[in-house]
């Protein structure tokens, strides 16, 4: 009897131990790409049957007993990492505690809302359809004091943390906020002595940005537009060109491209486009607001093609030095037709 006893027992411990294993050992293994994605509304089956699809779990039954071991019932939605040899037990613990690892939506420079919503469509679990769906919705962007032109003037470059499964209303929502605090009262108080709008502002940065990427030439360059703006001449910005035809390869503007029917061809227009053509640095928007006073209303790139700017007041100048400047582009593309 006591062998029989024995025997059991050590049976019992045998089974114990090789549960334990299976539960608490190094039994789950890392997916391609390293992370497991859990869509909103999904049921627990329809997990189990993915895990197990992929290959991340070897078995349904050690899943359930896991399961109910955990009194895991309700899955949550989200972007959760695998890591390699992780027990069962931490593993089923991570997703039922909704552990999931961060979204970085990294923004630099874009251009259009279809930019945004692609870079967003690629992050999170919506697609760049619901994206641009609601960037392109009045309704929801009124309560903002932003419409469909105004929109990205909310989108400042930074580093910003969200969970894979935000809406784009939760995702934009806090882009919204963050460039609320950038926008400090001393901030606006410098737009209001310019005779700007903190969005006025944005939208004059990102042609500055989009001018050029020389710090001390972008003081002046606002000065130009600022002085421009204020006399009531229009902008003639080479850069809102390639924003109006939507094509940002071009390295020549030609006549012909100045008759683009568009609110944002600042060669037919007065004033400011109707909303930004990039995402401006921060720092940017700091040297609109700090533009120093000059009596620069006109500017041409330097024909040396060292990158320098050569600012004037007088018109006549201005046609000398994009006279020459022009010659220096004919000179360049002469070249390059020669050597293809």
């Amino acid at each position: 009897m006591k062998r029989i006893l024995l025997i059991l027992l050590t049976l019992l411990i045998v089974i114990g131990l090789f549960s334990a294993w299976k539960i608490f050992g190094p039994s789950v293994s890392t997916p391609e790409g390293k992370f497991f994605y859990i869509k909103t509304g999904e049921s627990s089956d329809a997990v189990k049957k993915e895990l197990l699809e992929k290959k991340i779990i070897k078995n349904a039954k050690w899943f359930d007993w896991t399961a109910g071991l955990l009194k895991f019932k309700t899955v949550k939605a989200g972007k959760y990492q695998v890591q390699e040899s992780s027990s069962l037990f931490n593993f089923l613990r991570m997703l039922k505690n909704g552990s999931q690892t961060p979204v970085n939506l990294i923004i630099t420079k874009l251009r259009t809302k279809e930019d945004l919503a692609k870079k967003l469509g690629n992050l999170f679990e919506f697609d760049s359809l619901q994206a641009i769906s609601f960037l392109n919705n009045a309704d929801s962007l009124k309560s903002m004091g932003l419409d469909t032109n105004t929109v990205m003037t909310a989108v400042l470059p930074n580093t910003y943390t969200f969970f894979w499964n935000s809406t784009p209303e939760k995702v934009f929502k806090k882009l919204y906020n963050e460039s609320l605090k950038f926008w400090t009262p001393y901030r606006k108080q410098k737009a209001d002595s310019l005779g700007l709008t903190p969005q006025q502002v944005y939208i004059l940065a990102s042609i500055v940005d989009e001018e050029t990427n020389i710090k001390a030439d972008k003081f002046n360059i606002a000065s130009v537009y600022l002085n421009r703006y204020k006399k009531g001449m229009k902008l003639e910005s080479c850069p809102t060109i390639k924003y109006a035809m939507k094509n940002f390869t071009l390295t020549r503007i030609y006549d012909k491209y100045l008759e683009t029917e568009s609110p944002y061809n600042t060669y037919r227009i007065k004033g400011l486009p109707p909303g930004p053509i990039c995402t401006p640095q921060p720092e940017t928007i700091d040297q609109v607001l700090n533009t120093p006073e000059t009596a620069y209303l006109y500017f041409v790139a330097n024909s040396d093609m060292k990158g320098g700017t050569i600012f004037t007041s007088d018109y006549k100048d201005h046609l000398k030095y994009a006279k020459e400047y022009q010659k220096a582009l004919d000179r360049q593309d002469s070249i390059k037709k020669a050597n293809q």
